[in-house]
């Protein structure tokens, strides 16, 4: 079965192969028929409906103020005749908008049909990984030694303007496909960064973006260190190898670098967690209507005794958080560095009849396994060190260090 894909996110290289989340962009968690009619509610097709109060009405009624402004805007509206479908889809997304959700939205049959085009065989881009569901694309993390990190870009950095086009009110599927484009091509980027007045404007050549999901090293005092930039279907057995090499080296600890690891896919998560506790929960979906669905650890993970440490930073999104989360609630491993991303919640795109696009809703969001929600909180270090611009230029990582000595003292 293919790996589910879980986050609202987009890696702005094109790569689309076997399936990987790395490709295209991630419209959120593509879920089962039967998950999505089990959490239909009953009598949706019935005449009646039920208000925010709970009272029954019927739907007749309850749309008659729709229905008049419709005939009002047909009768009255100076400019005729008006355009019925461009009403309809209006009306659609207005509903999408009011649930005041922003990964909650609606594309039209041009937009939906744009986003899902096949990109096969390109391998080229700026190297982000950004959320696509705010008012504007946001920039998470950044693929070590990208066009992207080379130029400055920062995590959450926002896309107000691609080319001196403004982005504004633009789905983030399309804004995504404006900034990708062929290596050895240039795009600019007007971006709206915090606590800063006025906006930035940075131009980043492509290029072809290598993408290596696991690296790992030896550091002093036999502490082995791993870093996880994605989470493909790859993944695990790539981490699985460097833990083997890292013990046969004789490291006697290990630091999980989960910074600017903007997630990937949900079964890779739970992999990469089940080599490090033997607890049965990694994480709760829960639904809407109160259910959860409990995804539990798999058998035979070969990390669960060494002592641990875990980095992550604001580009710590989704996948890393359900791993990093799971393994804090527990007493595994330490978090150090800066507050996550906080994306937990769970989206399936929907086409609607008469290829008139499709609708995007949030149906679950994540709980970790001692019920801390993720969505929009994120999850707070253990231990909180800053990474500063100055650290940065200086290559000092100043986190990694932390990590170390907390790591040192734990050792026999």
């Amino acid at each position: 079965m293919k790996p589910i894909r879980i986050v609202l996110i987009a890696m702005l290289a094109t790569l689309m192969v076997l399936g990987l989340f790395v490709g295209g962009v991630i419209t959120g968690i593509y879920i089962p028929d039967s998950v999505v009619s089990a959490l239909k509610l009953p009598g949706l097709n019935s005449t009646s409906v039920v208000n925010a109060d709970g009272t029954a009405v019927n739907r007749d009624e309850l749309f008659k103020p729709f229905w008049q402004a419709w005939d009002l805007v047909h009768q009255d509206f100076f400019k005729q005749p008006v355009n019925d479908e461009k009403l309809m889809q209006g009306a659609i997304r207005g509903m999408m908008q009011s649930l005041g959700d922003p990964h909650t939205s609606y594309m039209n049959p041009d937009e939906y049909r744009q986003m899902s085009d096949p990109l096969e065989g390109e391998y080229e881009g700026i190297g982000a990984v950004v959320d696509i569901t705010g008012e504007y694309v946001t920039l998470i993390s950044f693929f070590p030694g990208s066009p992207a990190e080379l130029a400055g870009l920062k995590s959450g950095d926002m896309v107000v303007a691609v080319n001196g086009k403004d982005m504004t009110g633009i789905d983030g599927n399309l804004v995504l496909r404006q900034i990708r484009g062929p290596a050895g091509t240039e795009v600019t980027l007007t971006l709206k960064r915090k606590d800063q007045d006025e906006p930035i404007i940075v131009t980043v050549k492509r290029e072809k973006i290598q993408m290596n999901s696991v690296e790992s090293k030896m550091l002093d005092g036999d502490i082995g260190y791993i870093q996880l930039l994605t989470f493909g279907e790859k993944t695990n057995d790539e981490m699985k190898q460097a833990l083997r090499i890292l013990k046969k080296q004789n490291a006697k600890g290990i630091i999980l670098d989960l910074r600017n690891n903007g997630g990937g896919f949900l079964n890779t998560a739970i992999d990469v967690a089940s080599q490090f506790i033997d607890t049965d929960v990694v994480l709760y979906e829960e639904y809407g209507n109160g259910e959860k669905k409990t995804f539990n650890t798999i058998p035979g993970g070969i990390a669960k005794d060494i002592p641990m440490v875990i980095l992550i930073n604001g580009g710590s999104a989704s996948a890393s958080e359900i791993v990093a989360g799971a393994l804090q609630d527990v007493g595994r491993a330490k978090l150090v560095g800066e507050k996550s991303y906080g994306k937990g919640s769970v989206q399936n795109w929907i086409p609607l009849q008469n290829e008139e696009g499709a609708v995007r809703i949030t149906i679950a969001r994540w709980i970790t396994p001692n019920n801390r929600q993720i969505n929009e909180k994120g999850l707070d270090p253990d231990v909180e060190i800053k990474l500063t611009e100055e650290d940065v230029k200086a290559l000092n990582d100043v986190q990694l260090k932390k990590a170390v000595e907390i790591l040192t003292a734990e050792l026999p």
